[in-house]
């Protein structure tokens, strides 16, 4: 009876783990704010940190990051919310200020790219 259960919940727990492994995820791009390596690390690191995002890239030549997310998990609406929380424009959505503010001085949009 013991060897059964066990037997159950790993299956259980593998049908689970391969729900999404059908290569259903989604990717959505957004044009930031970001300036500098500082800004790549931030915007990964919170993202990364988001439910349902499985992989971010910031790519600082056209300040456009990339981002592959699980749709059951999360939207673009959320990934662009935490792109601005972490204080970064996403396209035309703006920068929330407090975030913003707390940037380093290099990192705000008014610095110039380093």
């Amino acid at each position: 009876m013991k060897k059964t259960i066990i037997l159950f919940v790993t299956a259980l727990f593998l049908s689970v783990n391969f729900v999404h492994a059908d290569g259903k995820d989604k990717e959505v791009k957004f044009k930031t704010s970001a300036i500098c390596e500082m800004c790549k690390a931030r915007l990964e690191r919170n993202l990364g940190l988001s439910k349902g995002v499985k992989e971010s890239n910031l790519d600082l030549s056209d300040k456009v990051i990339t981002v592959k997310y699980n749709p059951d998990k999360t939207n673009e609406a959320a990934i662009k919310a935490t792109i601005n929380n972490t204080g970064y424009d996403a396209d035309l959505s703006p920068a929330n200020q407090k975030a913003h503010d707390k940037l380093p001085s290099c990192c705000r949009k008014t610095a110039a790219a380093h």
